[in-house]
């Protein structure tokens, strides 16, 4: 990976998923594959947990931030995102969802050698995403509690349709300063829920991630993913979550010659709290923190808080 200031490389490299555990309880998660990328479970953040219990459309829209550096003090790099995606989603009876997923991104990335510092900002398109949901069993209907327990498959690719081609003087920037990542990603989960009471579910999904290579030789590393959630409602119009986020990758290859970069991977626990409001009309407001509590990334990587804020809305079919 070449970058602007000569043919130094910096990686920011992704700590993205290998995942370490469990459970049934949502929906399948859906990780951005990208140099700075957020843990967790996406699906189930916008749409929330049982999205096959009734047919018809889901839109949400979330705003995120990301940070991370690379390196130390002689030479490294450091990364700030701004995320801004909507979900389109759509419920076939109480079987199938259908999800397409379009991000945009900001990002500003800084380089420094020395007592040499760069900064490089660039703005696009990140790589869409569409996928299916598909229940595979359900507990028996009840008065009570409707279908008490739930488990579904997720299937789906990460297309290269963003931009990874961003370039300065006729140089190509460097792979982290890209808004797309320029491949074709392959994914895969299982996830369920279990309704405890009319005020408590508990939820969680893993999630496999197989990405591509791209027309640069760059392809970012093999991505697990875990999550485990608590769901209380505290009032007639808050709910309230607790979620665990486990995230382990293997490193990034970066060139054709299959050379590793070892400031890439590594896992990472995060807790992320987060809060949702009904706020009318069928909207929701969504405001969480996902908080780095455990690390064990390979080489020198940073990884910072990430802060989402977003809205969905729910209407008939």
């Amino acid at each position: 990976m070449k970058s602007s200031m000569g043919r130094r490389r910096f990686a920011v490299g992704a700590a993205k998923g290998i995942p370490i555990a469990l459970a049934l309880a949502g929906l399948a998660p859906v990780a951005e594959a990208c140099s700075i990328c957020r843990c967790g479970d996406p699906t189930f953040n916008a749409l929330g947990k049982d999205v096959l219990s009734a047919s018809g459309w889901r839109v949400a829209f979330d705003w995120e931030r990301f940070a991370k550096s690379q390196g130390n003090d002689t030479a490294g790099e450091s990364t700030i995102e701004q995320r801004y995606t909507a979900d389109f989603a759509y419920s076939i009876a109480d079987r199938m969802l259908l999800v397409a997923r379009l991000p945009y991104s900001e990002r500003t990335l800084t380089e420094h050698a020395g007592a040499d510092t760069e900064r490089t900002n660039t703005s696009g398109l990140a790589d869409p995403e569409i996928y299916a949901q598909v229940r595979l069993w359900a507990s028996p209907f009840t008065g009570a509690l409707g279908r008490r327990a739930n488990i579904s498959a997720t299937l789906g690719l990460k297309t290269d349709w963003g931009v990874n081609d961003e370039s300065r003087g006729g140089a190509r920037l460097d792979e982290h300063a890209q808004p797309g990542t320029g491949s074709t990603d392959y994914f895969a989960g299982l996830s369920g829920y279990y309704l405890i009471n009319r005020d408590s579910t508990l939820f969680s999904s893993v999630q496999l991630r197989v990405p591509g290579t791209n027309n640069f030789n760059y392809r970012y590393g093999r991505i697990y993913l875990a999550n485990f959630a608590y769901e209380r409602k505290l009032a007639a119009h808050v709910d309230s979550v607790l979620e665990l986020n486990y995230r382990h990758a293997e490193r990034d290859r970066i060139d054709a010659a299959g050379t590793l970069d070892g400031d890439t991977g590594g896992a990472v626990l995060y807790l992320t709290p987060r809060v949702l409001f009904e706020v009318g009309g069928g909207v929701v407001l969504r405001l969480a923190a996902q908080v780095p509590v455990v690390k064990n990334l390979y080489g020198e990587q940073t990884e910072r808080t990430v802060y989402n804020i977003g809205l969905t809305y729910a209407f008939g079919g």
